[in-house]
């Protein structure tokens, strides 16, 4: 349950975030934009219209979750450093939530993804956790890249 309320602090709580990162100065903001560029040129990279950086890492056959589906995961985040901050990987155990109720970069590339598939999603901060961060953890302005395995969609 512990592992749980990680979770929802880290995802859920980047619900409700717009807009271009201001934060973390004029290096970072340099660093974050090549890396995006960088993502966007990798082999099999879609970028979309929001600046979600879309790969697919190996194919899935299921069904694609909806808006209003709860899905089980397997994930693991990092920074563009390669800095790991959270991973349900490492708790031994997938996690479960409502995809309508992730930070934004998720709610789209959840819903991009089939049953089975892993990918990895890079978040410009716009869809991440924006200028404000989140609690200590994810600080302002970040670009975060996570690697998902969509295990199922819980019904």
């Amino acid at each position: 349950m512990k592992h749980r309320a990680m979770l929802s602090i880290l995802l859920i709580a980047g619900l409700g975030v717009a807009g271009n990162a201001r934060a973390g100065g004029l290096e970072t903001q340099k660093k974050n934009q090549a890396y995006l560029e960088a993502a966007a040129k990798e082999e099999g990279a879609v970028k979309t219209s929001s600046g979600l950086i879309f790969k697919s890492l190996s194919p899935g056959t299921g069904e694609s979750p909806k808006l209003t589906d709860t899905v089980k995961v397997h994930y693991k985040g990092t920074f563009i450093d390669g800095t790991e901050f959270d991973s349900s990987y490492k708790r031994g155990e997938p996690t479960e939530f409502p995809v309508n109720k992730v930070i934004k970069c998720w709610t789209e590339g959840l819903q991009r993804m089939k049953v089975g598939e892993k990918a990895q999603l890079v978040c410009p901060p716009g869809i991440a956790y924006g200028d404000r961060g989140m609690g200590g953890i994810v600080p302002p302005g970040a670009v975060l890249a996570f690697q998902i395995e969509l295990l199922e969609i819980v019904k």
